[in-house]
């Protein structure tokens, strides 16, 4: 007999202001993620879980967290979330706790196992694991052989063809990927930063980047560009046996003229 796959909206770089009717490089926000919301709302008997996958803030505010967290309660769905380097981590810590929304890094649900680590360097764009974030997770995954592993973190842990993106990614991803081929049960890595659509194998696992729910980057793109495209999110749907489908989802809202002459972000 099929077993019914578990569900689940990455949604990414949201990029939230205190202010909700401030732009970044031209889109609103608040707007773009409320058109998201919307749509997700339109599939909520269809999806299990939402996670988020970094810079849900561009200022690190308690008001733009608590907006995050006002626009999510309507969706009634565990949410879990993962910081990025727009975000403040202890602020998040304080706000993002409550109703739906938990703060947990490793679950178990629909037969699979999630792992959630924290890729941001304070005061930094790129990111970096820790040894102590990399020691939990070569203890977490080997007390978890036998379940098929979802990990998210915000920084890509490969290059993306974008040179001016490629400056920011995930610094030690070799230590990373080390941990990685001791555990055959990891099979998706999930993560955002790069405002666009990605997706490569290693080893076996397969590493998906998601498009904003804000503005979108210009792929393989030498210098920062943006791309006049829909903010979108992906849908994952995972079987107990380790299969897995995904789909990208793009949201048509309000028009707005993004800054295209902007050379930075």
């Amino acid at each position: 007999m099929n077993q019914s796959p578990l569900s689940i909206a990455q949604i990414t770089d949201i990029h939230l202001f205190a202010d909700e009717k401030q732009e970044l490089l031209g889109i609103n926000t608040t707007q773009s993620f409320q058109a998201v919301v919307e749509r997700l709302l339109c599939l909520q008997s269809q999806i299990d879980l939402l996670l988020i996958t970094g810079d849900l803030s561009q200022d690190g505010t308690p008001a733009s967290y608590e907006r995050l967290q006002h626009l999510l309660i309507p969706l009634a769905k565990p949410t879990y979330w993962i910081a990025g380097n727009h975000d403040d981590f202890a602020v998040m810590q304080q706000i993002l706790n409550q109703v739906y929304i938990f703060p947990q890094k490793e679950f178990t649900q629909g037969g699979w196992n999630f792992v959630l680590i924290n890729s941001a360097v304070p005061g930094y764009v790129h990111g970096r694991l820790s040894e102590t974030t990399l020691a939990w997770l070569d203890w977490h995954l080997a007390s978890r052989r036998t379940q098929p592993t979802l990990i998210a973190l915000h920084h890509p842990p490969f290059a993306v063809n974008s040179h001016w993106l490629d400056r920011s990614t995930l610094e030690n991803s070799d230590e990373f990927f080390t941990i990685l081929d001791r555990y055959p049960q990891v099979k998706l890595v999930l993560f955002g930063h790069i405002h666009q659509e990605f997706h490569c194998q290693r080893n076996g696992v397969h590493y998906l980047g998601s498009p904003a729910t804000s503005v979108q980057f210009e792929p393989q793109s030498a210098h920062f560009a943006l791309k006049p495209e829909h903010p979108g999110f992906r849908l994952v749907q995972l079987y107990p046996n380790g299969r897995w489908l995904t789909q990208i989802e793009r949201v048509a809202c309000n028009e707005y003229i993004l800054d295209l002459a902007a050379t930075e972000y």
